[in-house]
């Protein structure tokens, strides 16, 4: 019986305490960059000129001396697929099948598109089957989306202290701070684009000027719900 008289007071001292005094807002702020990290998808294949087949090391070459004279790293250049088989099945195949056309997919880390056109213009057009954009970000994102959710919250509470100011009120200290995952840019994944569009012979490589155009820029959102005391 005394436990429960004593459970019951307390229950109601709590309950008689005075509501606290609040506002809840929003804030929200976004950013746009240009990314710096663009991973652009180059495919090759190998083709008949007449009787004879230009092979797939022939293109390869062209395609790493053209990055190489291009600047870019070494380790920003890679294989990133064999088309139809694991390496070993594909090397059998196409040493015993002279019909066998094979095909070879590079991945190429740039920093700007300023130099694709040379690159490509590098290359034997007829050995390109396609070129797209694989995906891109920024080096230093991670940075960016903590400066947005910040002026995020900032946004909030300048919010908050105009509403109460236009009542005579003064915001308290913060309550609640709630983030929202508002900022949802994807790797844009465009259909395979077909290079000759844009490709210059090989023998023409000299004459293709480099790109200043920027590449689309990627928008950082964030939104943040808070909660302050009222004075």
């Amino acid at each position: 019986m005394g436990l429960f008289m004593t459970a019951t007071s307390f229950a109601q001292t709590t309950d008689n305490k005075p509501p606290v005094k609040k506002i809840e807002v929003n804030g929200s702020a976004e950013m746009e960059i240009t990314p710096d990290e663009i991973f652009i998808n180059i495919t090759l294949r190998e083709y008949m000129n007449k009787n004879s087949k230009v092979g797939i090391t022939k293109l390869e070459a062209q395609l790493q001396k053209a990055v190489q004279d291009a600047g870019i790293a070494k380790e920003d250049f890679t294989i990133e697929n064999v088309f139809g088989y694991n390496y070993d099945q594909w090397w059998r195949k196409k040493k015993k099948d002279e019909d066998f056309l094979a095909r070879k997919q590079y991945r190429l880390k740039l920093n700007r598109l300023d130099k694709i056109n040379g690159i490509l213009a590098a290359v034997d057009e007829e050995g390109i089957e396609a070129v797209n954009v694989a995906s891109y970000t920024h080096s230093k994102m991670e940075e960016y989306r903590k400066q947005v959710k910040m002026d995020a919250l900032k946004a909030a509470k300048a919010k908050a202290e105009y509403l109460l100011g236009a009542i005579d009120e003064k915001i308290g200290g913060v309550l609640e701070i709630q983030e929202f995952n508002t900022d949802q840019y994807s790797d844009v994944r465009p259909e395979m684009a077909n290079v000759r569009m844009y490709a210059a012979k090989a023998s023409d490589a000299a004459g293709v000027p480099d790109s200043n155009i920027d590449f689309k820029k990627i928008k950082i959102r964030a939104e943040i719900k808070a909660v302050f005391g009222i004075k």
